[in-house]
């Protein structure tokens, strides 16, 4: 790694896994180097993949096969700014139909059990509007959401 400072994702086996799906899903996204288990682990073997270097939109990642004790939380979340609704659309639907789940107000979580906040650039304008009152009509309308809509977002801002 190249990187002075990684983010260090924990998964149950799976990082491999992972990191081709976030790759395949998400732009200037890589997987780079699999490094194996030089010898037995608590959670695996030697040869297992023990480690997997990759990058998610630039941001790069270590996934670690540490098996199931420390599962991922939404304390953690990658936010990708979206630029329309077709984007936030396919980000958000190759999330779930890859055995993800929805949650409020743009957050997902991805079948490994970490959490995304799928969040166009259109709701972050319209949530820090210099207009208290349109910011709140945008900010209420995005609370009744799951995926944002960014049609009904920016409805809401206008009034």
């Amino acid at each position: 790694m190249v990187s002075k400072n990684t983010i260090c994702l924990w998964y149950d086996g799976t990082a491999l896994e992972a990191a081709n799906f976030y790759a395949k899903t998400f732009p200037d996204s890589t997987v780079g180097a699999v490094h194996r288990a030089p010898g037995d682990y608590p959670s695996g073997t030697r040869g297992d993949v023990l480690t997997v270097e990759f990058t998610v939109m630039g941001i790069p990642c270590l996934g670690l096969n540490g098996g199931p004790a420390f599962p991922h939380t939404q304390a953690f979340s990658f936010q990708v700014a979206t630029d329309d609704q077709a984007e936030t659309d396919r980000l958000w639907n190759a999330i779930l139909d890859n055995g993800g789940e929805a949650s409020a107000c743009g957050w997902c979580k991805d079948r490994w059990g970490l959490s995304w906040q799928i969040t166009p650039r259109a709701l972050t304008a319209a949530v820090t509007d210099p207009d208290p009152a349109a910011a709140k009509r945008a900010f209420d309308a995005m609370m009744t959401m799951g995926k944002i809509d960014i049609a009904a977002i920016e409805a809401a801002r206008r009034g």
